[in-house]
C-alpha cells in the first residue's frame, strides 16, 4: 500500500486570510432568485404555445403529427374541417382539439421539428408548477396565442421579460439537404406579433448572432473542440495567455456592471437596427413590424 508523500509546503496562518481578501474586491455572482434570473440560453426549451399567422388565422392544420412523433406521448390532437364562411386555418383542416400534459412532456422539441407549419413552438418559460393534476393538462385555449401573438399567462406561471422571444420555432434546420447555399435563408411565415423570426446561425458566414443571441461553437466549447478545430490564435501558450486574461477580466472588480452596460448597448443598438425579434416593450400593443410574408 503506496503511503501518501507529506505536503511540500505548509498552509501559514494569513494565508487563509489572502484568499478571502482576494475575493472582497471582486463582483459577486450571487443572483437574488426569484427576484433576479439570469439569461436563458438562445436555445432554451420551455412551455409550448400555439402560433399564428399575421392575419390571424391559425397555423395549425390538425394533421397530428406532433402527436405521432412525440416520444412521451403527451399530446392529444383532432383535426375537423374548417367552415366554408369562418375558416379558422388557411388549410382545409384546424386543430379542434389541441392538449399537452406536461407532466409527461420531456421537452425534445421533436413537435417543433415535425410540424409542417411552425404552429407549435417551445417558450422560455420553465418556472411554472401546479398544484394539481388537471393545471399540468394544458388545452388549446391555454396554448394559443392571444390577438397580439403573445403567450397567455397563466396564474401558475412566473414569466419574465423576453420568456416569449426567440422561441424554437426559428431553431429549426434552415439548410436543406445540408445545401450551404440556403443556410441562414428564412423558410417560414411570419407570426403574429413578430413577424418573420430570424434564422438559426450554421456553420458559414451566413449568420446573425445579434439578432438570434447565439454564439459560434468556437467561442464557447473551445475546451471540447480537437486541436485541429481550435483557433491557431488560442493554441499553445498563446492560447493559455489569452484565457488566463479573460479569465482576470470576468472576475475584475466592476466586470459584472460593464458587462451589464455592453448588453444594454447591444439591446439598443438592435433596436435601431429594427431586431424583430425584441420589441420596444415586454407587451407591445401592435406587430413589431410588417414585413413578413407567406
Amino acid at each position: 500500500m503506496a503511503i501518501p508523500k507529506p505536503p511540500k509546503q505548509r498552509q501559514n496562518f494569513l494565508g487563509g486570510f489572502k484568499l478571502t481578501l482576494e475575493h472582497l474586491g471582486r463582483q459577486p455572482v450571487t443572483r437574488q432568485y426569484p427576484e433576479e434570473k439570469r439569461p436563458k440560453q438562445p436555445r432554451q426549451h420551455g412551455r409550448h404555445v400555439l402560433n399564428k399567422y399575421e392575419d390571424g388565422t391559425e397555423k395549425c392544420i390538425g394533421c397530428e403529427l406532433c402527436a405521432g412523433v412525440c416520444p412521451a406521448d403527451c399530446i392529444y390532437v383532432r383535426g375537423l374541417d374548417n367552415p366554408p364562411d369562418h375558416p379558422v386555418s388557411p388549410g382545409e383542416r384546424y386543430g379542434y382539439i389541441y392538449e399537452i400534459n406536461f407532466l409527461r412532456c420531456i421537452h425534445c422539441d421533436m413537435c417543433v421539428e415535425a410540424c409542417p407549419t411552425e404552429a407549435i413552438t417551445e417558450t422560455k418559460l420553465m418556472e411554472f408548477s401546479f398544484t394539481n393534476r388537471n393545471d399540468a393538462i394544458y388545452t388549446k385555449d391555454e396554448l394559443l396565442v392571444d390577438d397580439r401573438g403573445m403567450p397567455q399567462h397563466l396564474p401558475w406561471e412566473d414569466w419574465r421579460e423576453e420568456d416569449q422571444l426567440h422561441t424554437s420555432g426559428w431553431m429549426r434546420a434552415t439548410s436543406p439537404s445540408g445545401s450551404a447555399a440556403f443556410e441562414g435563408q428564412v423558410q417560414w411565415s411570419g407570426e403574429l406579433g413578430f413577424g418573420v423570426r430570424a434564422p438559426e446561425g450554421g456553420q458559414s458566414g451566413l449568420r446573425d448572432d445579434a439578432t438570434t443571441g447565439s454564439l459560434p461553437l468556437r467561442d464557447t466549447l473551445e475546451r471540447h473542440l480537437r486541436p485541429v478545430d481550435i483557433p491557431a490564435s488560442k493554441r499553445g501558450p498563446r492560447g493559455m495567455v489569452g484565457r488566463m486574461i479573460e479569465k482576470a477580466e470576468r472576475f475584475a472588480p466592476g466586470a459584472g456592471k460593464k458587462h451589464r452596460a455592453q448588453a444594454d448597448s447591444d439591446f439598443a443598438a438592435s433596436l435601431a437596427a429594427g431586431n424583430t425579434e425584441r420589441p420596444a416593450s415586454p407587451a407591445p400593443a401592435s406587430p413589431t413590424h410588417d414585413e413578413g410574408g407567406d
